[in-house]
Order: structure tokens, then sequence, then C-alpha cells
């Protein structure tokens, strides 16, 4: 079955619930096959761009980045917060999609940037087309300053396994992004699924996370799950080895991953 689309997601909850009244993006229910077809063609034209460097384009076809732009509907104009951003990779598709009247917030821990991710991520941000990204290197648990809100999506893109093995307070951190959130903002969440019923164990050492905690974690922050796209779903996978990127090898980009929509009333 074909996954909806976000608008179309929101107006099944905005007709199925009295309070909160959740509204479709755009607010006119007749412009959004418009703003649909919109960020179909944005999102093609982005992972098309020919100045992308090819070590990005190498990762697309497990990735999946014209589908997650589409799905999530980032258009031009967007205030967009990215969460542990590492070297860059989503936040410079996100700001090709915002364009120069959006704003990108990249966020990355002191302690990673060290270990892992300052060059590269330095490096990112020196290309011209990542000039409307904020760099914010911050703890996970509070990622965003209390003069960072109204934000229309904040990302989490295979990170909130991370987050739970190097003890990340998670409850703050959600806290954190749904006051973050513009109302109707969207929390968009994607990681690498994990057996059903193993909850953190995994996080660690095959680099997954159950689904089902993540969704509870989530909506104990506030935030209403809206669903979920399939784009990324790998029946196959047998999720008992490592989607670390170091480790995975020629597995890499083939893992079964959730991707799951949660709105701020």
């Amino acid at each position: 079955m074909r996954s909806l689309s976000v608008f179309a997601l929101l107006s099944l909850v905005a007709c199925a619930k009295t309070a909160p009244v959740v509204e479709p993006l755009p607010e006119a229910a007749s412009e959004v096959p418009a703003a649909q077809e919109a960020a179909v063609d944005l999102a093609s034209a982005v992972v098309a761009a020919g100045d992308r460097a090819e070590a990005d384009r190498a990762l697309d076809g497990g990735r999946h980045p014209e589908e997650l732009l589409r799905y999530f509907e980032v258009t031009p104009g967007m205030r967009v917060g990215d969460m542990f951003s590492g070297g860059g990779y989503t936040v410079e598709l996100l700001a090709r999609a915002v364009g120069e009247a959006g704003e990108i917030y990249g966020v990355n821990s002191p302690f990673f940037l060290e270990k892992f991710a300052e060059a590269p991520w330095s490096a990112r941000l020196e290309r011209p087309v990542n000039a409307k990204v904020t760099r914010l290197d911050r703890e996970f648990d509070a990622p965003f300053p209390d003069d960072i809100a109204e934000l229309d999506r904040v990302f989490s893109v295979l990170v909130y396994h991370d987050f739970i093995w190097t003890g990340t307070d998670r409850a703050a951190m959600n806290t954190n992004i749904f006051a973050s959130l513009k109302p109707g903002g969207i929390y968009a969440v994607v990681d690498h699924s994990a057996e059903d019923g193993s909850g953190e164990r995994d996080t660690k050492t095959l680099h997954r996370v159950e689904q089902a905690l993540v969704r509870a974690e989530i909506e104990a922050a506030g935030f209403e799950y809206v669903g979920e796209a399939d784009f990324l779903r790998n029946p196959d996978d047998a999720r008992d080895w490592s989607a670390s990127p170091s480790a995975a090898g020629e597995r890499r980009g083939t893992s079964d991953r959730f991707v799951m929509t949660f709105i701020k009333p």
C-alpha cells in the first residue's frame, strides 16, 4: 500500500478528533494537491542538483532522500532543526529544500564533534549551499536554546538509538524539541528497527531500537502520533546485524527502518 503524505495524515487526524484541532498545511484544502505536486518537484530537484558531492550521491540509494523530503513536505522558507547532524548529509538536503528564505539548525554534541564529526561538519558548513545553516554545538538533552522557537520541522534521522546508548535524557530532549516547534509543527523520526519487544537492548550493539519504545517516549512529551511511511521498510531484514555505517559493509542502507510522524498539537 502506498504511504499517505503528511498532509493527508494530518487531515485524517483533524477529522477524527474535535480537540485539539489539527489543521493541515496549507490551510486551504483545495491547495493540498498543488502543494504535494510542488513538494514532489522540489524533492526531485534537490536530489538531482549538479553540485552535490559524490560521497552524498553514493548514499542516496540507501537513504531515499527524495522520498524523505517529499513525505515530510519540506518547502521553501521553512525553519527546520536537525538532530545529531553528524557530517551533514541530511542538513544539506534540508538547506537546499528550504532555500534562501529558510533557516536550518544543525545540532551536534561537543563529544561527538571531538570524536568523529568536527572535520566533515566544518567542511560541510563551508559549502555555499549551506549558508543558511546555523551550527548548534549543544548537548542532545537541550538541543535548541530558548530563542529558537516556532520551527516547522525537527528531524531525527537514524540517530534516536544513539541518544539511548549514550545516556541522553530523552524526556528532556523531546520536551525541548516540543517547545521549539510551532503548533502544528512536525517531529520527523527515522531509525533502524530492532526486534519487537527488544526495547533498548540493541541500541549500542546493533545500532537499532524498537519502534514502539521510540513512539512511547515521544508521545510522553506531548506529541501526537500521526502515522508512518514505508519507503524505508525491508521485511527481509532479520534485524540481527549491526546497522552502524562502520559495521554494515555492503548491507548499509538495507536495514528495515521506520519513518514516523509526530505533531505538536
